[in-house]
């Protein structure tokens, strides 16, 4: 039980850190990203930004499973 949850509080810190560098790299406003604005609400899709952090993280799993099995 403390694996698991000293793995979820690594994994939430390292996403944090991937956000706040990620914005700065222009993660979430990449071309595709969708977003609408009237008056004083904002409503943002980021699509493009979903299927990159998706493929990025099948890899990265993908090749965690290789080398460890």
């Amino acid at each position: 039980m403390s694996r698991i949850l000293i793995s979820i509080g690594l994994s939430l810190v390292l996403m944090g850190v991937l956000w706040h560098f990620g914005s700065r790299l222009g993660l979430g406003q990449l071309p595709g990203d969708i977003s609408f604005k009237k008056g004083n609400t904002t409503v943002y899709f980021p699509v493009v930004t979903s299927i990159v952090l998706s493929i990025v993280l099948s890899l990265l799993l993908w090749l965690f499973g290789k080398f460890r099995g």
